[in-house]
């Protein structure tokens, strides 16, 4: 299931705001996201006007051929990866391909990582948030 939004723009900060055109988010559970206009599970992909529920389940799931029609739908320039309940890391040969795509990488806990793609959204930043 992957659709885009209807409006390139996205603006939103808090969990609380709500944006009806915009991939905000409102709330994340431990098996889903709630956007403004859908439910997600877990795990998937977000990003200003894209979004997908994906088959990557672990960090070692993560690779460029994983990734590449994730970030080829919305142009993005920062990846942030929600690790679930608890922080986890990248291998730093992971880190080093996403990078030779031209993605910086952020790897948080889901909730953090949530919190930290609004944020960036209120920004204008080319951000994309993968939730595993």
């Amino acid at each position: 299931m992957c659709f885009y939004s209807s409006n390139n723009r996205c603006n939103t900060m808090e969990f609380n705001q709500q944006e009806a055109d915009y991939n905000s988010i409102i709330s994340v559970k431990e098996y889903h996201v709630k956007l403004t206009h859908i439910q997600l599970k877990i795990p998937c992909f977000i990003s200003c006007s894209y979004y997908c529920e994906i088959n990557i389940n672990h960090l070692n799931d993560i690779n460029k051929i994983s990734l590449f029609p994730l970030s080829n739908q919305d142009s993005i320039n920062l990846l942030i990866i929600g690790t679930g309940l608890t922080h986890k890391f990248l291998h730093p040969k992971q880190q080093i391909a996403i990078r030779q795509m031209g993605i910086n990488t952020e790897i948080m806990n889901n909730k953090s990582a949530c919190r930290s793609f609004n944020l960036l959204l209120s920004d204008a930043r080319s951000v994309g948030l993968l939730l595993l």
